[in-house]
C-alpha cells in the first residue's frame, strides 16, 4: 500500500483514527523503515536479532503510528519458569511455543489514549498465525520485560498480561551472562488457557533470593544482592550465583571492624556507605547514598558521620592494614608511593587552592593526598593516605577557614616527600608488610632527599623526568670542595657536561630487551626495557651511582626512572619491579572509576579522610571476595590482584 510518512501530530482517541492496519513487515520492503524507526526512536535502539523474530508495524490514515517485534524467548528466566512450573527437559522442548515482545514502539507523534493495550490485544491473533506460518509452532504465552527506572508497565496491565516477577539483572553474553544491575519487570500473556495441561507442568512458587545473615532489620533490608556497579561485576567475572552472595559477603566482612564504631547507627551508615561506594549511583557521596539506602532522614546522619561523629577512624585504619597484610604482605613486596588531586571548586574545601593538578594536566583549584599502596605477587591494595595542605593554609589569613574545615590541634605544614615519609614510617612500624621495594613517581624521584632517606633502607624504583641530567661514568674534577654556595663554577670546575636521561635513550647503541613483565588478562605483558649503570647529578657534581631503567612503549614515548639496587641485582627483579610500580596508578584508575573515590563533596578535613578510608576498606572487600571466589584473570578489574598496568607490547 502507499505510505504517507509525514511525523504530522496524530491525536485522539483509538476510535478517531479507525480503521488500525498491523502489517507483518519481515522479508517485505517495509522492513528497513521498521529498522530505521525502531533504530532513531525506541530507547534501546535496533540491533539484528538472531533466531526466530518477527516484526510488525502499525498504521492508520496510512502513516505508520507504531512498531513491534517477537523474536524467541529467553532460556532462562526464574519468575517465568516458576509460573508456568515447567521442567528443564520440558523447557527446552516447548521453549519456541513462546515468544518475547523485546521491541514496542508508539511514535512519538502519535499521542492516541489507550492505544498501546489496543494494539497489543490486536496483534495476538497476526502474531499466532504468523508464528505458525514462519516456524511450524503453536504459540502458548507471550513474555516482555519491563524497565522500572522509565516505565510502570500500564500497558501491558490494561491489556491482560500477567506480572510474575522481576529478572535479576543479567543478560545473555556468548555463552554466560553479564550483570548490568538493573533488574527488569517480567510480564506474561497466556495465549492458551490450558497451557500447563499442554506441556504437562504445574506452576511453582516464586522466591526472589535475598541474602541470609544475621543483623537487624535495617541492615537487611539494605543489603539487598541487587543495586552493585555492573562494570564492576563485570570486570571481576562474577557468575550470578556469586553476585547474589556479595551482600552477604559485604556483612561479614564489615563485622570485622564493628569494634571501631561507637553505636549501630554509625555500624549501619558505614555499612551503606560501603554499598553505596560498590553500587551503581552516579555520584556517589553522602547525601545519593543515604537517599537509596537510609531515606531521607538518613541523609544529615550520614553527613554527620562523615565530618564530626565520633568514631576511631585511625583504629579502623590500622586494622585494614593489618588485615589487608594477611592477605598480600610477601617478601617480593613493594610500596608504593604517589600524590592525586582532585578539582574543587570554591575556596571552603580543607587544603583547596591553586597547584598542579596531575588529573588535569595543569594548575588548577583542588585538592591533593598523598598516598601509600602496597603491591606483591598476592595482590595490591591502598594503606594509607595524608592530605597535602598547602603553607598558605597556616598564615593567620586561613585561621577562620581551618576552624571551619575541623582542622586537628597542632598540625604544622609538611612537604609532600615529609607526608610520604611518615606514611612510609607508619606503615613499616606496624611489622607486618614484608618487602624491600619503593616505588614512586617522578615528583618524588626528583627529590634527592626523599630518595636518599627511603634509600637507608630500601632499593628505591622512582620514575624521573626525561630531563633528568647523569654522567655515564664518574667524572673525575682534581679539584678542592667547594665551599661557596649554588652549583660548582663550570669554568672552574672543568667537568664534562652531565647528558639528559632522554639523550641516552636516542644512542643507537643502547641495548633494548623484550621482556615479559607480568600476566595481563591476553596474556604475557610485553614491554621493551634498557638499563645501564648512570652517575647521579647532584648540586652540579657527581653523586651516586645506580641504575637508570628505560621502558618503551608502542607508541615511542619513554619513561625513565632510577633504581639504587646494587650492582649484581638480577635483572629479572628489576624488571618485575618496573611493572609493580604502576600499581598505584591501577589503584587510583579504579578507585575513580568504579568506587567513588573522587565524588565526595564533605569540606572537613576528617571528611576527606573518612571518606578515602572507606575507599580503601571497598577496594580490600574487593580483594577478598577476589579471593574467596577463586579469581584467575589478575588485570581486569578493581579486584586488588596485582596487574603489571601502563605497559605496551
Amino acid at each position: 500500500m502507499p505510505i504517507c510518512y509525514t511525523p504530522a501530530p496524530i491525536e485522539g482517541t483509538v476510535k478517531d483514527i479507525k480503521p488500525v492496519e498491523i502489517q507483518m513487515v519481515r522479508q517485505t520492503s517495509l522492513e528497513p523503515l521498521w529498522d530505521k524507526l525502531v533504530a532513531r526512536y525506541h530507547y534501546l535502539g535496533h540491533r539484528k536479532m538472531p533466531g526466530a523474530q518477527l516484526k510488525y508495524l502499525a498504521f492508520a490514515g496510512g502513516s505508520p503510528i507504531a512498531a513491534l517485534s517477537f523474536r524467541s524467548a529467553s532460556l532462562k528466566l526464574k519468575p517465568r519458569d516458576c509460573f508456568i512450573g515447567w521442567s528443564k527437559e520440558q523447557r527446552s522442548k516447548h521453549l519456541l511455543q513462546l515468544a518475547n515482545n523485546n521491541r514496542f514502539l508508539i511514535l512519538p507523534w502519535v499521542r492516541v489514549k489507550n492505544l498501546g493495550s489496543y494494539l497489543l490485544s490486536r496483534i495476538t491473533c497476526h502474531l499466532q498465525q504468523d508464528w505458525y506460518l514462519f516456524y511450524n509452532r503453536e504459540l502458548l504465552l507471550l513474555e516482555t520485560y519491563v524497565d522500572p527506572r522509565w516505565y510502570q508497565g500500564t500497558v501491558y496491565k490494561a491489556a491482560g498480561w500477567v506480572h510474575v516477577g522481576s529478572t535479576l539483572g543479567f543478560t545473555r553474553k556468548g555463552p554466560s551472562y553479564r550483570y548490568h544491575g538493573h533488574p527488569k519487570e517480567v510480564y506474561l500473556y497466556p495465549l492458551k488457557p490450558d497451557f500447563r495441561n499442554i506441556i504437562g507442568c504445574m506452576q511453582r512458587p516464586f522466591k526472589r533470593p535475598s541474602p541470609t545473615y544475621p543483623g537487624r532489620s535495617r541492615s537487611r533490608m539494605m543489603l539487598t544482592y541487587d543495586g552493585w556497579n555492573p562494570n564492576l561485576t563485570a570486570k571481576l567475572e562474577l557468575t550470578p550465583e556469586e553476585i547474589h552472595k556479595l551482600a552477604e559477603q559485604l556483612y561479614t566482612f564489615h563485622q570485622q571492624f564493628f569494634h571501631c564504631f561507637k553505636r549501630e547507627e554509625q555500624r549501619v551508615i558505614s555499612l551503606a556507605y560501603l554499598k553505596g561506594l560498590a553500587s551503581d549511583l552516579e555520584a556517589k557521596s553522602a547525601e545519593p547514598i543515604a537517599l537509596r539506602y537510609l531515606g531521607e532522614k538518613g541523609v544529615r546522619n550520614t553527613q554527620h558521620f562523615l565530618t564530626a561523629g565520633v568514631w576511631d577512624e585511625e583504629n579502623l585504619q590500622v586494622k585494614h592494614q593489618l588485615e589487608l597484610a594477611e592477605k598480600i604482605s610477601d617478601e617480593d613486596g613493594m610500596f608504593t608511593i604517589d600524590s592525586s588531586e582532585n578539582p574543587k571548586k570554591g575556596s571552603d574545601s580543607a587544603g583547596v587552592a591553586r597547584q598542579y593538578c596531575g588529573r588535569l594536566g595543569k594548575v588548577e583549584n583542588c585538592q591533593s593526598g598523598v598516598f601509600l599502596g602496597y603491591v606483591s605477587n598476592r595482590g595490591y591494595g591502598f594503606l594509607d593516605r595524608q592530605l597535602y595542605v598547602p603553607e598558605r593554609w597556616f598564615t593567620d589569613e586561613y585561621a577562620e577557614r581551618r576552624a571551619k574545615c575541623h582542622f586537628p590541634e597542632g598540625l604544622t605544614f609538611k612537604t609532600k616527600p615529609q607526608l610520604a615519609l611518615e606514611l612510609l614510617q607508619k606503615a613499616v612500624a606496624t611489622g607486618a608488610f614484608a618487602g624491600r621495594w619503593v616505588g614512586v613517581d617522578s615528583f618524588f624521584g626528583s627529590n634527592p632527599e626523599f630518595l636518599d632517606a627511603v634509600g637507608e633502607k630500601y632499593y628505591y624504583f622512582a620514575d624521573i623526568r626525561s630531563n633528568t641530567l647523569v654522567w655515564l661514568k664518574r667524572p673525575e674534577t682534581g679539584l678542592p670542595p667547594y665551599k661557596g654556595r649554588g652549583p660548582y663554577p663550570q669554568k672552574e670546575r672543568a667537568l664534562p657536561e652531565p647528558v639528559p636521561v632522554s639523550e641516552i635513550a636516542k644512542d643507537p647503541l643502547l641495548s633494548w630487551k623484550t621482556v615479559s613483565i607480568g600476566e595481563g588478562a591476553k596474556g604475557p605483558i610485553i614491554a621493551h626495557v634498557a638499563c645501564l649503570r648512570v652517575i647521579e647529578q647532584r648540586d652540579g657534581l657527581p653523586g651516586k651511582e645506580c641504575w637508570l631503567f628505560l621502558r618503551r612503549y608502542a607508541n615511542g614515548e619513554i619513561k625513565y626512572a632510577l633504581c639504587n639496587a646494587p650492582q649484581d641485582i638480577p635483572a629479572e627483579e628489576m624488571v618485575r619491579m618496573s611493572g609493580r610500580r604502576w600499581s598505584i596508578e591501577q589503584l587510583f584508575q579504579e578507585g575513580k572509576s568504579y568506587l567513588g573515590m573522587d565524588d565526595y563533596e564533605v569540606r572537613s578535613y576528617p571528611g576527606w579522610y573518612r571518606h578515602m578510608t572507606l575507599v580503601f576498606l571497598i577496594m580490600h572487600f574487593l580483594l577478598s571476595v577476589r579471593i574467596e571466589f577463586g579469581q584467575k584473570k589478575p588485570s581486569n578489574a578493581s579486584t586488588g590482584q596485582a596487574p603489571a598496568p601502563g605497559c605496551s607490547s
